[in-house]
């Protein structure tokens, strides 16, 4: 499924209003990728860091929670994931190109 696609998709299935535009997909947002980081701090706390296939199933799931929030916030702000997408490589791949793919900043 590509980007577009699965934006359009999700944007059928969100359900608030227009009072929480914005703001319930990023709060969504924040709260999923929570989810994410909690379920790998078991896997280092209670299995030593090993992933088995049950805790991949189970971080896959919040990925895809992850992913419905990110398309329909850039849904509620009129962007296009699909473009979102491309021009994250693009700055990642100059970053790479000009050595400052490590590093702090937004502007590097």
């Amino acid at each position: 499924m590509d980007f577009t696609a699965y934006q359009t998709a999700a944007r059928k299935t969100a359900l608030y209003g227009d009072t929480y535009r914005v703001t319930y997909p990023a709060l969504g947002l924040a709260s999923e990728a929570g989810e994410v980081a909690g379920k790998v701090k078991k896997v280092l706390r209670d299995r030593g860091g090993e992933f088995g296939d049950e805790q991949i199933a189970a971080i896959k799931d919040e990925l895809g929670d992850v992913l419905w929030y990110v398309a329909t916030l850039a849904a509620d702000l009129g962007l296009d994931l699909g473009d979102i997408a491309a021009g994250n490589v693009e700055k990642l791949r100059s970053r790479l190109e000009r050595n400052v793919i490590q590093g702090d900043g937004d502007k590097r």
